[in-house]
C-alpha cells in the first residue's frame, strides 16, 4: 500500500498541472464535488449533470445543440485557462485543441445524429464518465479512483504510441 500511496500522489500532482476535459481525474471531481468532501458519490453526480444539461441549454427548449454544447464548455474552459499559470501560447495551444475535441464530442453524444442532445444521450455519456472514473466500483470516485484512472489512461496512450 506504501507503494501506491507515492504513485497516487505522483498522478495527481501530474493531472492538476494540465487543463482537464470534464470528466478526467482531479477535474472530474472538482466539477461534481458538491458538498466539498474530495469525493463525488453517484448521487451528487447525478445532480450535477441534471444542473449542468439545464445550464447548457440555453434556450430552455429541452435539447442542447451543438453551439450551446460547445459554447457552455468553451465558458469553463476560458476560466481553467484564466487561472492557469502557462504561457499564453500554450494557453492557445490548448484551447485550440480542447475546441477541437469539444466538437468532436458533441457529435459522437448525439447518437442518433439529429443535430441536437436530448437529455437521454446526455444521461448515457454521463453514466459511463461516472462508472469509468469510478475504479474500484463502490459508487463514490474518490482521488484514489482518480489516479487510477488516470494511471490507466496513460498506460494506453503510451501503448496506443508505440
Amino acid at each position: 500500500m506504501k507503494i501506491h500511496l507515492p504513485l497516487a500522489a505522483v498522478l495527481l500532482a501530474i493531472a492538476g498541472t494540465t487543463i482537464a476535459a470534464p470528466h478526467e481525474g482531479s477535474a472530474f471531481i472538482h466539477d461534481y464535488d458538491a458538498d466539498h468532501d474530495g469525493q463525488v458519490t453517484r448521487a451528487e453526480f447525478d445532480a450535477g449533470r441534471i444542473a449542468r444539461f439545464k445550464a447548457t441549454d440555453a434556450d430552455g427548449n429541452g435539447w442542447v445543440s451543438e453551439e450551446e454544447y460547445v459554447g457552455e464548455y468553451q465558458a469553463r474552459l476560458e476560466q481553467q485557462l484564466a487561472a492557469s499559470d502557462r504561457s499564453e501560447e500554450k494557453k492557445t495551444e490548448e484551447r485550440q485543441r480542447q475546441m477541437r475535441q469539444a466538437h468532436v464530442r458533441f457529435g459522437v453524444l448525439d447518437k442518433d445524429k439529429g443535430g441536437k442532445m436530448i437529455q437521454a444521450e446526455y444521461d448515457a455519456s454521463g453514466a459511463r464518465a461516472f462508472a469509468e472514473q469510478d475504479d474500484d466500483k463502490d459508487g463514490v470516485v474518490t482521488a484514489a479512483d482518480a489516479a487510477a484512472t488516470a494511471a490507466r489512461q496513460l498506460a494506453a496512450r503510451e501503448k496506443a504510441d508505440r
